[in-house]
């Protein structure tokens, strides 16, 4: 499975961005998929993920209530809506797929190379 991740960019706090991650293979929409953030000097964290049948999703704390994850079988695409962004949401966004539900960091099987996000105050 490659995964190809696009969306990012600069932009204002308050502001809103939407990833998009786009899986080749028939077998992508058998995989749960997680996003995960990379920010300067912090670990990979966990922001959330959607099970395979998109009925099903997990969020971070603390983005919960302003970042929606969704995905489009037809497309073979999974959408991070990012709302409400912060400085803090700084980092760069990777995608990821497991069989696993809910997904772990640890345990993932195929990451793409990620976009950048970046929030200014």
């Amino acid at each position: 499975v490659q995964l190809v991740e696009s969306g990012g960019g600069l932009v204002q706090a308050g502001g809103s961005l939407r990833l998009s991650c786009a899986g080749s293979g028939r077998t992508f929409n058998n995989y749960v998929v997680g996003w995960f953030c990379h920010a300067p000097g912090k670990e990979r964290e966990f922001v959330a993920d959607i099970s395979w049948n998109g009925r099903v999703t997990n969020y971070a704390d603390s983005v919960k209530g302003r970042f929606i994850i969704t995905r489009d079988s037809a497309k073979n695409t999974v959408y991070l809506q990012m709302n409400s962004l912060k400085p803090e949401d700084t980092a760069v966004y990777y995608c990821a797929v497991e069989r696993r539900f809910p997904s772990s960091l640890s345990g993932m099987d195929y990451w793409g190379k990620g976009t950048l996000v970046i929030v200014s105050s």
